[in-house]
């Protein structure tokens, strides 16, 4: 009985390479960092300008009726908030803000929606859109006043001439950016143009129509100060005018930094409200 030949040793296959492990996490494209490593470098971030400015204005070079120290706009601040009004000016000036973002977002949603999805809209209202949105909206004072008044609602119309058209041409990209294959997908079942739109389109733009908005209210502040030149008495707006013709250049310090903070905090709201909206946008892995 014959028995089979020994087999021949193999030879060990190769062993996988190790992947190699990033000197930092902080320095991976798009790697998640720590929530404690976030707000170190978000504080970080924050307070060196802060930092920085209190030693420029230390350093005794420069007059402080050109650069205030932080300790001088802190104390113009405390003032402006117990003597001077300065709760009624942000409520009057967020109420300006607010009002004309909203009623640029309750007609440039729409719109957008419409020259992201036809191509006959698209060709109709994006270059007059395009050729306006590169006009100045300081430049549209003498005709607000004509035509609106110099009450509150110039100051809307401001306030909404100076986001309206930017706020239209990113809703439509935004809609755009809906993967074709779902409308090929929803047209394949049999949906007409009108569940397109509310069905799938819109509910795909969603997120991004969110961070639209939220990037539109930062334009909405900045376009305050413009809003309130037009024959205002209050206003964080009007504070700061007032403070340069009197070169009060602490108040215009406090006027900024208010109307920043002011605008973190709304960057902030719409943050969360995307979390808390789509939370599946945010899951690891």
């Amino acid at each position: 009985m014959s028995s089979s030949p020994p087999s021949l040793p193999t030879a060990a296959a190769p062993l996988a390479p190790l992947p190699r492990r990033p000197l930092s996490a902080l320095w991976t494209v798009r790697a998640p960092i720590g929530r404690r490593s976030f707000w170190l470098l978000a504080l970080c971030g924050l307070t060196t300008p802060l930092l920085a400015w209190a030693a420029l204005a230390a350093w005794g070079g420069l007059d402080p009726t050109f650069l205030p120290s932080p300790a001088a706009v802190l104390a113009k601040t405390w003032a402006w908030l117990t003597e001077g009004g300065l709760i009624d000016d942000m409520a009057i000036s967020t109420y300006r803000v607010v009002a004309g973002f909203v009623l640029s977002a309750v007609i440039a949603l729409p719109l957008g929606l419409f020259i992201g999805s036809f191509r006959a809209v698209q060709a109709l209202l994006e270059p007059l859109t395009d050729f306006v949105r590169y006009m100045p909206a300081v430049a549209f004072i003498p005709l607000v006043m004509l035509w609106v008044g110099i009450d509150e609602s110039a100051k809307i119309a401001i306030i909404f001439i100076g986001t309206f058209f930017q706020m239209v041409l990113m809703v439509a990209e935004d809609v755009r950016r809906v993967p074709a294959a779902q409308v090929e997908a929803a047209q394949t079942m049999g949906a007409n143009r009108r569940e397109l739109i509310e069905k799938v389109i819109f509910p795909s733009a969603k997120p991004a129509l969110l961070d639209t908005l939220r990037v539109t209210m930062g334009w909405a502040w900045t376009y305050l100060v413009v809003a309130e030149l037009v024959a205002a008495n209050s206003g964080l707006g009007f504070a700061i005018l007032r403070a340069q013709r009197f070169l009060q250049t602490d108040t215009i310090f406090a006027g900024i930094i208010v109307i920043g903070l002011i605008g973190l905090l709304t960057d902030q709201a719409f943050r969360w409200l995307h979390r808390r909206a789509f939370p599946w946008l945010y899951l690891k892995g």
